[in-house]
C-alpha cells in the first residue's frame, strides 16, 4: 500500500506510543519486518521545539524513511506551523494525533479530546494540510471510535477528514472513555472503511497473526496498527506478515537472535539518551522481553537496581546466554491480553 507517494512495505504497522516509539524502537520494529512506524508524538508549542524532550523524540538519524512524525495540538495554526517545521527537519509524512486517551494530553484539549469539538478537529486537519501541501508531503490522522460510548462519531469525521485532503485514517477500535479497558470493538472501523475511498488502518487488541487475520476480514481495512503486542515482542511484525501471506506459522525466534536485538536496541538506546536516563527508561523494554520467560521475574527484580549501563548491559547479556544453554527458541508466545506493566499513551 501507498501513503502518497510512497509505497510500503507491507501493511503491519507499529503503533506510535509516547515513551515507546522512539528512534531506535521504530527501527528494532522495522528489521523485525514492520511496513510502517510513525514517531511518538511531538508536541506543537513552539517554546518546547528545542527541548530535550522532543529533540529525542524528534530525533530520526539513520532511520529508513518514509520518516513520519506524529504532532499533537489544540489550536489550528499552532499545529500547521508544528507541521511545517517538522518537514523542514526531515519529516515525509505528518500524522495528526487525535487518538491519545492519556489525561494529561486529554485535560489540555489535545488527542481524543479534540473528537468532542468536531470543526476544530477538521479545522486542524485541514490547516496541516495546507501547510504540508506545497511540499508534497501527506498528512495522516489516528483517532478513537469517539469520545464515549454515546458520543462515538469516527464516521463523521472520518468523512469530514477525507473532504479536507487527509490521505490515511488510523482507528484506535475504543473510545477515549475506555482508555485500554476491556476490549476493542471494529463495528465502527469497518463503518468507516466502508464510507471514505483513502486507506485505513484498524488499531486496538491485534496480539497475534490469527487476530491481525481476522481484523482485516472483519473491518475491510488496508492494514492493521500493532501497539502493546510488540512490546518485548517487536518479531510479532514478521510473524503477522509471514502469516497473512502462507496462512503458516513461523517458528519463535532463535535465543541467540533475540539476545543480539535486544543488546543492539541497547546500544542505541544508551546513545539516544545518554547514562542516567538511558539505564532507567530501559528498564521497561529490558522487562517486557523476559516477562514471559523462565527466572524472568526474578532477573527484572535485579535488573531493576542496576544503574549502570555497562552492568546492567552485561546482566541482559548473561542472562539471555543462561537462557540459550537451556534452549534453543524462546517458548511459543501465548495471546496476550495487552496488559502492558508500563501504562503507556498510544497516541
Amino acid at each position: 500500500m501507498n501513503i502518497g507517494p510512497y509505497r510500503l512495505a507491507n501493511n503491519v504497522f507499529v503503533a506510535p506510543m509516547a515513551g515507546v516509539t522512539d528512534r531506535p524502537f521504530r527501527q528494532l520494529c522495522r528489521s523485525f519486518g514492520a511496513g510502517h512506524a510513525v514517531s511518538e508524538m511531538v508536541t506543537s508549542r513552539r517554546e518546547l521545539w528545542n527541548s530535550l524532550k522532543t529533540s529525542r523524540r524528534a530525533d530520526h538519524a539513520g532511520e529508513p524513511g518514509p520518516i513520519a512524525v506524529q504532532i499533537a495540538g489544540t489550536d489550528a495554526q499552532m499545529m500547521a506551523e508544528a507541521a511545517a517545521y517538522n518537514v523542514a527537519r526531515g519529516a515525509q509524512i505528518i500524522d495528526i494525533n487525535m487518538g491519545c486517551p492519556a489525561k494529561k494530553v486529554c485535560n489540555k484539549w489535545a488527542g481524543s479530546a479534540l473528537m468532542q469539538d468536531e470543526p476544530l478537529a477538521v479545522s486542524i486537519a485541514a490547516a496541516v494540510v495546507q501547510a504540508c501541501a506545497p511540499q508534497g508531503v501527506p498528512v495522516t490522522l489516528k483517532m478513537r471510535t469517539g469520545w464515549s460510548q454515546d458520543h462515538k462519531n469516527a464516521l463523521a469525521l472520518a468523512r469530514a477528514f477525507e473532504d479536507v485532503g487527509i490521505q490515511l485514517l488510523t482507528i484506535h477500535g475504543r473510545t477515549r472513555e475506555q482508555g485500554y479497558g476491556g476490549h476493542a470493538e471494529y463495528d465502527t472501523i469497518a463503518a468507516v472503511k466502508a464510507a471514505v475511498r483513502i486507506p485505513v488502518v484498524a488499531n486496538g487488541d491485534i496480539t497475534t497473526p490469527e487476530k491481525a487475520r481476522d481484523v482485516l476480514a472483519a473491518t475491510g481495512a488496508d492494514a492493521v496498527m500493532v501497539g502493546r503486542a510488540a512490546q518485548g515482542r517487536p518479531w510479532i511484525f514478521r510473524e503477522i506478515v509471514h502469516f497473512l501471506a502462507t496462512g503458516t506459522h513461523l517458528a519463535p525466534p532463535l535465543v541467540a537472535e533475540v539476545q543480539r536485538a535486544l543488546l543492539a536496541h541497547l546500544q542505541d538506546h544508551y546513545a539516544l539518551y545518554g547514562e542516567f536516563t538511558g539505564v532507567r527508561s530501559a528498564r521497561k523494554h529490558i522487562g517486557w522481553y523476559v516477562k514471559a520467560l523462565p527466572g524472568g521475574a526474578e532477573f527484572r527484580g535485579h535488573m531493576n537496581t542496576i544503574d549502570n549501563s555497562a552492568q546492567q548491559f552485561a546482566a541482559v547479556a548473561a542472562f539471555f546466554e543462561a537462557l540459550g544453554a537451556r534452549m534453543d527458541r524462546l517458548p511459543v508466545a501465548e495471546e496476550s491480553a495487552c496488559d502492558g506493566a508500563y501504562a503507556e499513551s498510544e497516541a
